[in-house]
């Protein structure tokens, strides 16, 4: 991937038949039984079917009742979560699984990864998803979102709500910065949950067979703006995403996210120090430097997560994707829709926190 072309998604660097008979043996009839052919009466007929006295009230039915203590298999939801973790650790040991050409791991993305981030998304940022009907229920899609928060976890939380909304539980492909892929530990989870390096090859060959892919074009732009510029899209790059889209005729689906603005307030940004780090940008918050690592904690704001309706590209010539008018418009159109949803949203939050 080190000779792949990166496209401008931001300024910064930037993709039966047979029956068993069943053998009968007679039973000798207990006293009480009723006789055959001779039915039994009202308040022996079930007891009777027990195999008990006559008379007797039959125990109630498994799970009903109250105060009914269950039996043996009352843990069996347990039992098969224990198997279900000691075979998937046994399938990582012994290498049994499988990840594509990306380095894509579904299972353990499934299993361990969404079930690390879905907290942050159900209790800590209490994400609301709308729209989400717009995402289409199989083929390759684009979706272009805002992108904002001083860290990427708007991208993370839009990952979550697709997978854990969308009827056909579909899996969101980001395309990242290379800086991600540049960072030790970071590089490994990226690639296992699915992301890839923003350039065109990639980006065509996941849209080419039918995945979701995900785009945020500000980039680092866009994440990096201090606090008093949220909610205010920043350029959208050349269009980069739009010429992919229209080579592979996917639809483009807008993407708005409220929320991620406030969770890191960025009042400043020494410009110095991230030189020397080597990062486009180090932030100052209210509580970052100055609580040290208590100061990395997000504020837990409210978020709501709006799919826009699919802007369509198969209805272009495939020369199209090289016609800047063209794609200049689109890019325009997108951006557009984007921003005035959030102003919509905005308008109807209650509260940063609620």
């Amino acid at each position: 991937m080190a000779d792949a072309k990166v496209i401008p998604f931001d300024d910064d660097r930037s993709r039966g038949s047979a029956q068993r008979t069943s053998r009968r043996r007679s039973v000798p009839r207990r006293q009480g039984d009723p006789v055959a052919g001779v039915k039994a009466l009202p308040g022996q007929q079930d007891g009777a079917q027990q195999g008990g006295d006559p008379g007797v009230a039959p125990p109630e039915p498994s799970g009903q009742g109250q105060g009914h203590r269950q039996g043996p298999r009352s843990g069996g939801g347990w039992d098969r979560r224990v198997a279900g973790g000691l075979a998937f650790l046994r399938r990582r040991l012994t290498g049994e699984y499988e990840v594509d050409d990306f380095g894509y791991d579904e299972e353990l993305t499934d299993q361990v990864l969404m079930s690390m981030l879905r907290p942050f998304y159900e209790k800590y940022f209490r994400v609301e998803v709308k729209g989400v009907e717009n995402i289409p229920a199989d083929g390759g899609a684009l979706i272009v979102a805002n992108h904002s928060g001083t860290l990427p976890l708007d991208g993370l939380m839009m990952q979550v709500a697709v997978h854990d909304n969308h009827p056909h539980g579909r899996h969101l492909r980001l395309l990242a910065a290379d800086l991600v892929f540049m960072l030790p530990v970071i590089n490994e989870l990226a690639r296992k949950a699915g992301h890839t390096l923003a350039c065109a090859e990639d980006a065509e060959r996941l849209l080419e067979r039918g995945e979701l892919v995900g785009v945020m074009p500000e980039g680092f732009k866009g994440i990096g703006k201090p606090f008093s510029e949220r909610y205010k899209l920043q350029r959208f790059g050349r269009g980069g995403f739009v010429s992919t889209a229209l080579r592979t005729g996917s639809p483009i689906v807008p993407c708005s996210i409220v929320g991620a603005e406030e969770i890191y307030p960025m009042i400043g940004n020494a410009k110095t120090l991230a030189r020397v780090l080597g990062v486009p940008y180090f932030p100052i918050t209210p509580t970052f430097p100055w609580l040290g690592p208590l100061g990395a904690v997000p504020l837990p704001t409210k978020w709501t997560i709006q799919f826009g309706e699919p802007i369509p590209t198969d209805g272009y010539p495939p020369e199209a994707a090289e016609d800047p008018m063209l794609m200049f418009n689109l890019t325009d159109q997108v951006r557009e829709q984007i921003q005035h949803s959030l102003y919509k949203l905005l308008v109807q939050r209650r509260s940063v926190f609620f």
